[in-house]
């Protein structure tokens, strides 16, 4: 496997290479070898959509769907895609060795339209300002409840101390999002989500804003099944540098 890191400094590439008994590498030929290839930051889209092209296998890493604070320690894991998006038939345990609580459903006013950053724009191409007219109007279309577009805070910890998601949603009726974790912690808080990319909530989403105003509300042994398969594609600093990850992983 090639560990693709950033000018040799991804301390996150660099400690799973480690745990997986390899050497990460700064740069590489592509053509040299038809290795799967680690890869982590959304900004490596060119590279991820020729390996989509060529068939090639990679495995994508971020930020992990929960569970951090200030500090990342847990990050995300994906073959071939951005974000797991279907539900795994796995145990509970990860899940619950996080113990975090599913809050009731919330029956807000506001639709909250979480806008994705400069990087998915590049990403998928998209220009902000047209994404965020387009996705208002089409809200707008189907309901007359105020919208309110929340720009994603630029440092991590105005986001998690100061400008929080959490604040934004108190009198939330349904966030619309093309970010996973955001979809994530607005489940995670009892707002209903629909989902304009593909994200990790989806099996707890809809996509479809024509039917804003009836948000799906998923069970809670659905959600519970839906939060322990992600908790099975996020793995502990500990997991990446001990080689647990990649066990996980295969």
């Amino acid at each position: 496997m090639i560990f693709l890191s950033k000018d040799g400094n991804d301390e996150y590439i660099n400690m799973f290479a480690r745990g997986c008994g390899a050497t990460p590498v700064a740069e590489f030929d592509y053509a040299d070898s038809t290795d799967p290839i680690v890869l982590r930051g959304i900004l490596k889209h060119k590279l991820m959509k020729q390996c989509w092209q060529d068939g090639r296998t990679f495995y994508y890493m971020d930020t992990g769907y929960f569970g951090n604070g200030r500090w990342k320690t847990w990050h995300r894991i994906t073959r071939d895609n951005l974000v797991q998006t279907t539900i795994k038939d796995v145990p509970g345990d990860r899940w619950e060795r996080h113990g975090i609580k599913f809050q009731p459903w919330r029956y807000g006013t506001k639709i909250i339209v979480a806008a994705p950053d400069e990087k998915p724009c590049k990403f998928y191409g998209i220009d902000l300002a047209q994404w965020i007219n387009q996705t208002v109007t089409t809200i707008k279309q189907h309901t007359d409840r105020p919208v309110v577009v929340r720009q994603r805070a630029k440092n991590r910890i105005d986001r998690i101390q100061n400008d929080t998601l959490a604040d934004a949603l108190q009198d939330a009726h349904a966030l619309v999002t093309f970010n996973s974790n955001a979809a994530v912690e607005s489940i995670l808080l009892g707002v209903p989500v629909f989902t304009l990319a593909p994200n990790a909530a989806e099996p707890v989403a809809l996509q479809d804003l024509s039917q804003i105003e009836t948000p799906y509300y998923p069970e809670q042994d659905k959600l519970y099944a839906w939060a322990s398969s992600l908790a099975y594609s996020q793995f502990h600093n500990s997991e990446l540098a001990n080689g647990r990850a990649m066990e996980m992983i295969k």
